[in-house]
């Protein structure tokens, strides 16, 4: 009769073999087991050898089947796991970026417009064709507007310095018309003033464009100021503008990355 231990371990012993000889099989013996092959499935009997003596034991063709059926199906268990995984965590595939832009497309124009900003009626200026606002501060927002050009192209003008003059009213003008003292920066009997800190004509796709950034000031001190960006080209006698503004203070916070995102995105078809 088998030895439970045997019987359990898969190890048949046939009945001529003593209980103490199956005993020293077991114990001590320095075990060899020959991979099974995945596909296509063809099992030979997987040998046991002692460390003494030549004659050796197989296990059943059962529990060899028995086996590799359970190497199998836990390989597939591992796979679906880590496919799960991946598939949940998006680990394994692209991540997902959001930029905090929309793309808006205009009548012959384009633009990336901050998220989380929202159109608004409101026309300050003549031509305003689309103008959106930050839904947290309404002194942060953009426009587009498209009226007649007198110029057959934006180099016409002069230089983008000399640009500013012909739209010098995005700015304002100043109110105040009494005498004051020269401090915090402005001169004499002024309450206002603008300082441009960039201005450079640009090729995109072979239309020339002019970039301005102009930082404004009030003697108020309302924001610090006031930073104004500016873009500009002629098309088949139209002047398309765009503009945005944000406060000095809202700039430095994470404002100038969304103002500038959309100065730069500007393109007239």
């Amino acid at each position: 009769m088998a030895c439970a231990a045997c019987v359990s371990s898969g190890l048949v012993v046939k009945s001529s073999t003593s209980l103490a000889s199956a005993k020293s099989a077991i114990n001590g013996a320095s075990v060899t087991v020959a991979a099974p092959r995945v596909a296509p499935v063809a099992v030979r009997s997987l040998v046991v050898r002692a460390s003494k003596g030549e004659e050796g034991e197989t296990f059943s063709r059962r529990a060899a089947l028995a086996l590799v059926a359970g190497v199998l199906a836990a390989g597939a268990k591992v796979g679906s796991a880590n496919a799960a995984y991946g598939e949940s965590a998006n680990v394994f595939g692209a991540p997902k970026i959001s930029t905090g832009f929309t793309p808006f497309a205009g009548n012959g124009f384009t633009l990336d417009v901050p998220s989380k900003w929202n159109p608004s009626k409101e026309q300050e200026f003549p031509g305003t064709v689309v103008r959106f606002e930050d839904n947290f501060d309404a002194t942060n927002n953009l426009f587009v507007s498209i009226t007649p050009a007198t110029k057959g192209s934006i180099t016409e003008y002069g230089p983008p310095e000399k640009f500013l003059d012909e739209v010098s009213f995005l700015f304002g003008k100043q109110a105040y018309s009494g005498k004051t003292a020269s401090e915090g920066g402005f001169v004499n009997n002024a309450v206002a003033t603008a300082a441009v800190l960039e201005a450079n004509s640009v090729d995109i796709n072979g239309r020339p464009y002019y970039k301005l950034s102009v930082l404004t000031r009030t003697a108020d001190g309302d924001e610090g100021g006031k930073h104004q960006l500016i873009a500009a080209t002629v098309k088949d006698g139209q002047l398309y503008l765009f503009k945005a503004q944000a406060g000095d203070k809202r700039w430095f916070k994470g404002v100038k990355k969304f103002v500038e995102g959309a100065w730069n995105t500007f393109n007239v078809a």
